[in-house]
């Protein structure tokens, strides 16, 4: 019979989660104000459900005692970037953090798993404060362009009508767009720079239209 109370459990998570998603929203908000490229587009973030986390502890036999240190993504973050070059950045940015420690990373763009699947994993451990003092929490970090976040979430949702055994024609469908989906990040890389200057370009053009709109008033 499990001996831990799982609402008390995950509030540490829930808190790593919010904290975390704020810091890298604040990031990219800080890069803009600068006028500068913010290798962050999106952040999001979630804690694992209790059943979640009781499936994975019966497939990978982790006991309550070493759930902790042994299940690194009961808290998650999920960076999505524009450009394949932006989630090396990211990463870069990740180890300079005083406010968090690298303990492991899984390069999964360089080395994509059989199906396709491409992302970089960060595992961080970062402290939290709690009513009974500090507290380490370990959370996995996943940066991905939003192509392969489409094709992630679309195998994904996949994974739970056919429970990870994926007919034969699906499975080639999926390694087959995870390649088309990578050459697609290949190409925006290629034509980086004039993609940061038309973004760049309509940046301005808003701030003077809202400058002027401001003056007129």
């Amino acid at each position: 019979m499990t001996r831990i109370k799982w609402n008390e459990f995950l509030i540490p998570y829930s808190q790593t989660v919010d904290e975390l998603k704020l810091k890298f929203r604040n990031l990219r908000k800080e890069f803009l104000e600068k006028n500068e490229h913010s290798p962050i587009e999106f952040v999001t973030g979630r804690v694992k459900t209790v059943d979640s986390i009781k499936e994975k502890m019966r497939r990978r036999y982790i006991t309550e005692d070493l759930l902790e240190q042994d299940m690194q993504d009961i808290a998650g973050i999920r960076i999505q970037c524009q450009f394949v070059e932006d989630i090396y950045d990211v990463a870069k940015l990740l180890h300079s953090r005083e406010d968090m420690q690298v303990i492991e990373e899984r390069d999964y763009i360089a080395n994509s798993k059989p199906s396709g699947y491409r992302s970089y994993h960060v595992v961080i451990e970062y402290p939290i404060q709690t009513s009974r003092g500090q507290k380490n929490i370990i959370a996995e970090i996943q940066i991905r362009t939003l192509a392969m976040n489409f094709w992630s979430t679309i195998e994904h949702s996949l994974n739970y009508k056919y429970r990870g055994d994926f007919p034969e024609e699906i499975n080639e469908r999926l390694k087959r767009a995870a390649e088309a989906s990578f050459m697609l990040d290949e190409e925006m890389s290629k034509i980086r720079g004039e993609i940061q200057d038309a973004q760049q370009y309509f940046t301005d053009s808003k701030r003077d239209i809202n400058n002027s709109t401001k003056d007129k008033n």
